[in-house]
């Protein structure tokens, strides 16, 4: 993983690459608590079909709606490509999304994949202040 800005700490990036794997691992389970525990009280959220989710109360109506049954024929795998500490406290983070069809799988489905960024803030702990999921359509 690329990491540029502010110089973090091994904690700050152990962490970051930990929050990823938990939002891989609540979806895994379809677990919305555990997902939403994930972001601020007043995050934003932009769905890869560009659907504007304003405070932790509208991604929760919206998690609670389609995360169940979600993993029925795929589940989402989520790799830290890029991150970058705007401050010490702020950070951004891609990541790439592909999608497969067992869990325990590395091996892609041929369906678009997701190119997800997360803006973190840390208060006490990192947590989702905004992100943005988006589908990546394959270049002819």
């Amino acid at each position: 993983m690329d990491i540029s800005g502010q110089i973090p700490s091994t904690d700050d990036v152990a962490e970051i690459v930990a929050l990823v794997a938990a939002v891989e691992d609540a979806q895994r389970r379809e677990d919305a608590d555990a997902f939403l525990a994930l972001f601020r009280e007043d995050a934003v959220w932009v769905t890869g079909h560009g659907k504007r989710l304003y405070g932790r109360a509208a991604i929760a109506e919206f998690t609670r709606r389609v995360l169940r049954g979600a993993t029925r024929d795929s589940y989402a795998a989520y790799a830290p490509d890029h991150l970058l500490f705007v401050r010490p406290d702020i950070a951004v983070v891609n990541v790439n999304q592909h999608y497969t069809r067992r869990p325990d799988s590395t091996v892609p489905l041929p369906v678009d994949a997701g190119s997800p960024v997360y803006f973190l803030a840390k208060d006490n702990t990192w947590k989702i202040a905004a992100a943005q999921n988006t589908v990546v359509v394959p270049e002819d």
